[in-house]
This record gives structure tokens, C-alpha cells and sequence, in this order.
């Protein structure tokens, strides 16, 4: 009996609960390269946001079918994605809203928002009450090489604060605007919009879920 309860307790905490419409990048898309920035420290945080379980990228089927097209693509030249970011719970958002109103913290200013004061987050739309990764269907992410697993340099960091991180920011090299145009393009090319100010961030043009802000844990 204690080993049946034992198998029981270990399925609950392995197959954790989604939406049905919703999925594991990596279940869909097995070479792809994940670094979920918000599970841990390394963020303009500089902790664990709420929600976060674990590090694993969630999105809704209909924008994996699309991402496992990029990937296919860029496999073909030795290249591939590394994501960063992808369904994000409400409760991550809120606690953003919490840290963005608290003008006391700022360990991790000089690494993500050097140039701008956190008293002008809100008010520049750096940070918000709703994101669009709450929908299911907007990913963060890169390009990397499949061999070295080294990512393209494209100018920035990803999530930095500021006009560096512009799609089409032009104080940046040759080669920086290159990997951001291909970044683009591939993207643009199977069905994702990106974001002018952030180089990294693409939804879905036409997601499932256009109106709906979730809220379950990434687990």
C-alpha cells in the first residue's frame, strides 16, 4: 500500500496541470534550448518570480506549431532557439508591479536599466499591469549555434531596459543588426509579430487566446 501511495504522490508532482490547448515547448520541439530567465536570479528582479516552479517553457499549441517551423528552419544553417521566456502566470506580472513600486530596490539596476530611472518604468512601459505572455502565446527568445550553444550576439542583453534594445536601433555593429534581422525574419516568416522595442519578444499574430490572461503556475 505505501509503495502505491508513494507512485501516486511521485505522478502528481511530474505531470503537472495545463490547460489542455496549452503545452511543453520541449515536449513539441526536442532540440530547442531553454534558459528560463524568471525561475531564477538572474533578471532584472534579481529573484524568483512568483509563479515560476520550474524551468520550463509553456505555450499554447497553435504558437509551439508555429515555433517548431522556426526551428526547422534554422536547423538547416547549424542554428537554433533558445527561449527565455514564454507563458508567463498573472502572478508573475503582479509581482513585477510590486517591485517596480518599490523605488528601493535596485540591485539589479546597473545590469538591466542603467540608463533609466525606476521611478519611469510604468511611465515608459517597461513594466505593466498585463503582458501579453499571460495569453499563452508570446515567447522571448534568441538564436544560438547548435554546436558551440553559444547565442548570436545581438547588441544587448535580453531583457535590458532602454533604446539598445530596439529592433532597429542603430548604434550597434554590422553583424549585431544582422542576427536581429534574421531573429526577425525567420520569425515574421511563420506567422509571429515582434515588438520594436524589445529585439527578443514575438507573439503570435493570430493567437487562440486574444483576451484571456492566465494565471497558472509554470511547473
Amino acid at each position: 500500500m505505501k509503495k502505491i501511495l508513494l507512485l501516486i504522490t511521485i505522478m502528481s508532482f511530474s505531470e503537472a496541470k495545463i490547460p489542455k490547448e496549452f503545452c511543453y515547448i520541449s515536449d513539441k520541439i526536442p532540440n530547442i534550448s531553454e534558459e528560463i530567465r524568471y525561475f531564477g536570479k538572474d533578471n532584472f528582479v534579481g529573484e524568483v518570480v512568483d509563479g515560476y516552479l520550474a524551468p520550463r517553457a509553456i505555450l499554447t499549441k497553435k504558437a509551439t506549431t508555429a515555433l517548431r517551423k522556426v526551428q526547422k528552419e534554422l536547423n538547416g544553417f547549424g542554428l537554433g532557439l533558445k527561449v527565455f521566456d514564454a507563458y508567463r502566470p498573472q502572478k508573475a506580472v503582479d509581482h513585477f508591479v510590486r517591485w517596480g513600486r518599490d523605488l528601493s530596490d535596485k540591485k539589479m539596476k546597473s545590469i538591466y536599466y542603467p540608463t533609466v530611472k525606476k521611478k519611469h518604468l510604468f511611465r515608459d512601459g517597461y513594466i505593466a499591469k498585463k503582458s501579453g505572455h499571460s495569453r499563452g502565446s508570446t515567447v522571448d527568445l534568441t538564436i544560438i549555434d547548435l554546436e558551440s550553444k553559444e547565442a548570436l550576439d545581438m547588441g544587448s542583453s535580453f531583457d535590458y531596459f532602454g533604446e539598445l534594445s530596439w529592433v532597429k536601433y542603430k548604434d550597434i555593429t554590422a553583424q549585431q543588426k544582422s542576427n536581429r534581422m534574421l531573429l526577425n525574419f525567420v520569425m515574421l516568416k511563420y506567422g509571429f509579430k515582434s515588438y520594436a522595442e524589445e529585439w527578443w519578444h514575438f507573439t503570435l499574430k493570430n493567437e487562440p487566446y486574444k483576451k484571456t490572461y492566465f494565471n497558472f503556475n509554470v511547473e
